[in-house]
């Protein structure tokens, strides 16, 4: 019984850990260095044993123990163990607050406090008190790239046993505080548990506000206690309209008096903790379709909000403040319907600016006059007459006067005397080029004298009316910019609270993703931690993914720090030096815990490079004594791919090595290793083999370096075709094409030489070892890793740009086009942001663009025929392959300011093509689908559509990709299908 609790409370299922860590009859209440030592140790092992064991799923995710590898200063992420990127958002917040980290990391329990916890409660919390701790000293010194947090969100999710779906980020906060609350008030007071006052979360995280009430001529004043404040996003555009309409409630007419009473409330905050969460209520309950649903409306925040305004000492000048604001939002809403009056002027349904409606009376009074009747006019006596639009919607469509202009007026009623216009040719509006030009209605008669006058009156009028708009206009921007800087004094921007985190959730109520965006306040820069990821990013991008509104992605806590206590940013460990600084802040038991967690790192690594020399040595290795490799690979059977094309030794040098390399007849031996890169890399050590006799593995590796990095910069100076990239072969051809900085393409070539696959001779397994040695020695301040992992990634986006491209070509060759269009578009998208950073940073952009446009065009097309057949299901289908494939690429190509004519024209011709069904006939659903669909497709500036990832590829050889490549675009221009295995 007592050892299934413990499995409960601690997540260990091992009994014989539990054993060996604690003794039978106590559990945890030891003398505190015994019981930190075994229990550190036992977590260590558990850990280890769990990394252990989902090491295969890993290397799905990366290819190789060398990328679980932490990168020098680089934090640390948080894997997902399934459903659990809510954890990692919150955790992460959290720890990098250092303030926070080291209340954590200093978490102390006395041995009298440890054997009054009885209850299961207060053991739960301590167990998770511990998790935590030992997670938060591997994000310190951890040479993980990431940590497995299983023990820690086991103990939370038996909390949340009554839901199988992904956690509510704001319920999981709420708990999570709670049980560190009751943790730490153990360690506060262990003797009176109701005193809070020395909690270290009540004073982190905890604030209090007064309510005041006021009721039939009394006052009434509350105060509460809060911790994450509630903000309602719903009729509201950015964070200081929510917090005005959470401290001020409307007065309500009471109920329970025989005269009419109001009541209102007011909250004003009494102390504002230094960590102060705003919890954004993005979800609601729909009572029609019963179920959750996301609001997706977009709410601004600053990186910096002042509290002044809604400080309860501060009631005075604020609501003085208020009341001016009142006064001037009554002055500037009745502006606004002044201008609004002059811009929508009319008594019927139909509503049009006054100043136009002034200019179009003018241009129908000059218009010469006509003596054929308009019905006896041959031009409209054609079986087809052409569909002319509103007069008055042309004209304001093309109204570009200038108030006041004379000239332009004056020009303007000369062209209109001369009853041979052109209309202006409106795709969105007209299905057809109008045949002919129609005559416009004219006065059948007007005399010099009374055109004089009535040109005279218009002009004065339309003046008039200009200038009363320019007058509102001026009125109303004074008026706003009054507003925008009531509360923008000095006396009102003494407490201010800077941006610490923002959690975002992408998706619906339902489910969704979650991830964090942290302030790095040592080096004043955004990070962006999605579970195992963490990258660099900016204010823009967490703009984009934050505000909400143009995406499904928006963000639900903010997580505010007040900027007048720097002691909450700063400590022993911060973000710029975790790893080589960070050990020495942990208490002594962690510092061991963690050293043993990277002890056991380095073995699995050991094991899994021994296991890869094991299966990369060839079996007949034993029988037949390795010569040492001469100059030349060309027959060498190391791999049964073809060498790529390169500058090396000739045929005669490479016999001479090549056969101590003996063959391998299994099949795995045969696919596993070698890419035009290692090709290279095992031919310079070929032909450093004299070096490496006579002067050692280091003159060896120093000879091999130099041939190496020679042959890729030969192999640069090629030309580059689609069937020929030298790119694709290796990231130095890459880099030297681009100019990357010397040290990025060194280091490079010198990681080449570190890899596990040299591990087939003596040679080249000691030069292995000698350029790992000389890794190790490049420190941290040698080289900018940042700089070092964008051109690693700007890399990584090429390759995945051309296997897109390659993908979508082979798709559309077999005429799937939908699956096409989505591998191009993404191709494309990519593609288009390294060019932004250079020429020969991406692909041919003109292949992708016209293949992209061809398989837009046919799945347009296919789309319409299904509409409008009238079918349920095939209009389903012609809809769906709008809304997944046709309009997301439309939005996207819409916002590329460098798109070219053709994929405009085409664009039009599409919007074109959907607007002349309105004239067809159709049912009455299919107008209100088409009414419907309409605007999602001539609409390019919304930002709510996505067009979803393309399933994963596999990135092949070098040789591979052109060759298919050769083979897709012969089949493309013959017309017939060739496979390239």
């Amino acid at each position: 019984m007592l050892m299934e609790q413990l499995k409960e409370i601690t997540g260990i299922q091992d009994q014989q850990v539990l054993y060996k860590a604690l003794k039978p009859s106590v559990w945890c209440f030891h003398k505190e260095n015994l019981m930190s030592h075994r229990a550190l140790e036992a977590s260590a092992e558990e850990n280890a044993a769990r990394m252990k064991k989902k090491r295969c799923e890993a290397q799905s995710e990366m290819c190789s123990p060398a990328d679980w590898i932490r990168q020098d200063d680089w934090p640390v992420g948080i894997r997902n163990v399934g459903n659990t990127c809510w954890f990692s958002a919150v955790i992460q917040s959290l720890f990098h607050l250092p303030v926070f980290r080291r209340l954590v990391l200093n978490y102390h329990l006395s041995e009298r406090i440890l054997e009054k916890c009885k209850s299961h409660a207060d053991k739960r919390n301590i167990a998770f008190m511990q998790e935590l701790r030992c997670l938060f000293a591997l994000m310190v010194g951890s040479t993980r790239r990431f940590v497995d947090p299983s023990a820690a969100v086991e103990l939370l999710r038996d909390a949340f046993r009554t839901s199988e779906a992904q956690q509510d980020v704001s319920e999981f906060s709420h708990k999570l505080l709670d049980w560190l609350e009751d943790a730490f008030q153990l360690a506060a007071n262990g003797k009176n548990a109701e005193d809070k006052q020395q909690n270290p979360m009540v004073q982190l995280f905890y604030g209090t506000f007064v309510t005041e009430r006021r009721h039939e001529g009394k006052t009434l004043y509350n105060i509460e206690q809060f911790g994450q404040y509630p903000l309602q996003v719903n009729g509201f555009n950015n964070l200081d309209e929510c917090l005005e309409g959470a401290m001020v409630e409307k007065e309500i007419e009471s109920l329970h008096s025989d005269h009419a009473v109001t009541s209102g409330r007011e909250r004003w905050f009494k102390k504002l903790p230094p960590v102060l969460t705003f919890e954004l209520s993005r979800f609601e309950f729909n009572t029609q379709l019963g179920r959750p649903e996301k609001i997706h409306k977009k709410l601004e925040f600053p990186q910096i909000v002042y509290m002044d305004r809604y400080l309860h000492k501060n009631i005075e000048r604020t609501n003085e403040r208020r009341g001016e604001v009142k006064k001037l939002k009554e002055q500037l809403a009745t502006l606004q319907q002044k201008l609004e009056c002059y811009k929508n002027y009319g008594s019927g349904p139909m509503k049009y600016p006054l100043a136009d409606m002034l200019q179009f009376v003018l241009e129908f009074a000059t218009t010469k006059p006509t003596s054929v009747s308009p019905a006896e006019d041959p031009r409209l006596t054609t079986s087809s007459p052409p569909t002319v639009s509103h007069p008055l919607s042309d004209a304001i469509a093309k109204d570009s006067s200038e108030p006041g202009d004379k000239d332009s007026s004056d020009s303007l009623v000369s062209s209109v005397s001369n009853c041979q216009q052109t209309p202006i040719y409106k795709p969105f509006t007209q299905c057809k080029h109008p045949t002919d030009c129609l005559p416009h209605p004219a006065p059948h008669s007007a005399t010099e004298e009374e055109l004089h006058f009535v040109k005279t009156c218009l002009r004065r009028w339309r003046t008039e009316v200009e200038h009363d708009i320019n007058e509102l206009k001026t009125s109303i921007d004074k008026l706003t910019q009054t507003l925008e800087g009531m509360y923008s004094d000095n006396s009102l921007c003494q407490v201010p609270y800077r941006l610490h985190a923002v959690l975002v959730h992408e998706g619906q109520a339902s489910a969704g993703h979650y991830w964090a965006y942290i302030y790095d306040h040592a080096n004043q820069r955004w990070m962006k931690y999605n579970d195992v990821s963490i990258t660099e990013s900016s204010w823009e991008e967490l703009e984009r993914d934050s505000f909400g509104g143009m995406t499904n992605a928006s963000a639900y806590c903010l997580m505010y720090i007040d900027d007048r206590l720097p002691q909450l940013i700063t400590g022993t460990t911060t973000l710029s030096c975790q790893v080589l600084h960070g050990m020495d802040s942990l208490p002594a038991a962690l510092r061991r815990y963690v050293q043993e967690d990277n002890r056991w790192f380095q073995q699995e690594l050991s094991e899994w490079e021994e296991q890869f020399c094991q299966t990369a040595t060839p079996q007949e290795e034993s029988a037949t004594p390795v010569e040492p490799p001469s100059s030349s690979v060309e027959n060498t059977e190391l791999t049964p791919v073809e060498p790529a094309p390169q500058s090396g030794p000739s045929t005669e040098e490479v016999e001479q090595g090549a056969t101590s390399e003996a063959r391998s007849g299994s099949e795995e031996e045969k696919t596993m290793m070698l890419t035009p890169a290692m090709q290279g890399v095992i031919l310079a050590i070929a032909k450093a083999r004299q070096t490496f006799d006579k002067e050692g593995p280091e003159a060896g590796l120093i000879k091999a370096f130099h041939e190496e990095y020679s042959r890729l910069y030969e192999l640069s100076q090629e030309e580059i075709t689609p069937q020929e990239d030298a790119r694709l072969q290796h990231a130095l051809v890459y880099f030297f094409q681009n100019k990357a900085p010397k040290r990025v393409i060194e280091r490079t070539l010198l990681e080449q030489f570190t890899d596990r696959n040299l591990s087939f001779d003596e040679r080249a397994i000691s030069i292995m070892r000698e350029a790992r040695a000389k890794l190790r020695l490049i420190k941290p301040e040698d080289m900018d890793m940042e700089e070092y992992m964008q051109w690693h990634d700007d890399y990584r986006d090429f390759r995945t740009v051309f296997v897109y491209l390659l993908t979508g070509l082979e798709h559309y060759q077999h005429g799937k086009m939908r699956e096409a269009l989505n591998y191009l578009a993404h191709a494309y998208e990519t593609n288009a942001a390294l060019l932004g950073k250079g020429e020969k940073r991406g692909v041919n952009k003109a292949l992708i663009a016209v293949y992209r446009r061809k398989c837009l065009t046919a799945l347009n097309d296919s789309a319409s025929r299904l509409f409008c057949s009238g079918e349920e299901g095939k209009v389903e289908e012609g809809l769906s392959i709008m809304d997944e494939a046709v309009i997301p690429c439309l939005h996207l190509m819409s916002r590329d300011s460098a798109l070219s004519q053709e994929d405009r024209d085409a664009m039009e011709n599409i919007r074109s093509h959907w607007c002349c069904c309105l004239g067809q006939d159709m049912d009455d659903s299919l107008q209100v689908k088409l009414g419907e669909l309409l605007p999602r497709v001539l609409d390019g500036s919304s930002g709510t559509v996505v067009l979803k990832d393309p399933p994963k590829v596999h990135v092949n050889q070098a040789h591979d990709l052109c060759s298919r490549l050769a083979a897709v675009m012969e089949s493309i221009h013959n017309t017939t299908v060739v496979t390239v295995q």
